[in-house]
């Protein structure tokens, strides 16, 4: 990722996921079920069109936003509900809703809400990724604040958070904005200059880091794929490898006696897991998964999410002075 940044600030404005089955098969919120604004239409009209479907979460002590996927359902991030089971929606008529968590994904970061209240205009969505420059809009609801609007652009896609400054699994594959994010903004929505969501907002990196407007949403392709899951089943589904790693250091490299300048070390791997059945061994360097290059611990996860659960995949690896290709078929892990 080039120079790491100190500090990483999930967008909760936290004071203070279960998991139950739904057999929900509508499909997912598209351009063609929800309203969406002509290209060239002003800001404030976008707006306009966009507000009724962002709400305020409230679990506990904790509060965050959300966006309105169908009807009666809200999206919104899973550290925004923590372990609450149940919810208070307040949505932007000014009317307070109950709201049932009926699945979360720590992987992903995403829960879903059943709300009491079932007439709720559901967002138009965007799958494909914006481009850097384009016009972000972030609405939600920082520090309490609701329906506010932050304009920005999109700053890049593809952005990575390396494990360190998350506190748990790295944060891969997001886009970045500098539309303003806030304490509060999590869960809510990021949209282009036509009212479609492109992304829920996650994270950002505070001013006392020295940063200036760096905030962080889930793309709306990974939202859309999770969040049916969870409708359909409670839970998410993700490709995994079962490996362990760590950066790859001028110490490491000389311990283990290993040429690569770039890749990711295997510090454990999971008896079991498809990285150990394929061979893979603790002190290989990854530095390349099917047709990306590895530099770093992130480039594995983003590599390993891009692959579909049981497909095979080469995984090439530094073991001494050799470079090894393993052929492994990628499993599966539940968040």
């Amino acid at each position: 990722m080039g120079r790491r940044v100190a500090v990483l600030i999930i967008a909760t404005a936290l004071v203070g996921g279960c998991s139950a089955t739904s057999t929900d098969t509508e499909p997912a919120a598209d351009v063609s079920r929800s309203a969406t604004a002509a290209a060239g239409t002003s800001i404030p009209d976008v707006v306009e069109i966009v507000e009724p479907s962002v709400v305020t979460v409230t679990a506990g002590r904790s509060q965050g936003s959300g966006v309105v996927y169908r009807k009666d359902t809200v999206v919104t991030n899973q550290h925004v509900v923590g372990s609450s089971r149940t919810v208070t929606l307040t949505l932007a008529d000014g009317a307070s809703v109950n709201g049932t968590v009926v699945g979360t994904d720590e992987i992903a970061d995403l829960a879903v809400i059943r709300a009491s209240r079932t007439n709720l205009p559901a967002i138009a969505v965007r799958q494909d990724l914006p481009r850097a420059g384009e016009t972000a809009l972030a609405i939600g609801s920082p520090l309490g604040f609701e329906n506010t609007v932050t304009q920005g652009i999109i700053s890049g896609v593809g952005r990575q958070i390396p494990a360190e400054q998350t506190g748990g699994r790295p944060l891969v594959d997001l886009i970045q904005t500098d539309a303003a994010i806030s304490p509060g903004n999590s869960g809510g929505g990021l949209f282009d200059d036509r009212g479609r969501l492109v992304g829920i907002n996650e994270a950002y990196i505070p001013p006392s880091s020295g940063a200036v407007s760096l905030g962080f949403a889930i793309p709306s392709a990974t939202v859309v794929d999770v969040a049916d899951q969870l409708l359909r089943t409670g839970k998410a589904t993700h490709p995994y490898l079962g490996v362990s790693l760590a950066q790859l250091t001028d110490a490491v490299r000389n311990a283990l006696g290993v040429n690569a300048e770039k890749g990711a070390v295997v510090v454990r791997v999971e008896a079991g897991a498809p990285a150990a059945t394929a061979g893979i061994r603790t002190g290989d360097v990854i530095t390349k998964i099917g047709a990306k290059s590895v530099e770093d611990v992130e480039d594995v996860y983003a590599a390993v999410r891009a692959v579909k659960v049981g497909d095979r995949v080469d995984v090439v690896v530094q073991r001494g002075g050799d470079a090894v290709t393993v052929s492994v078929r990628v499993g599966q892990i539940t968040g």
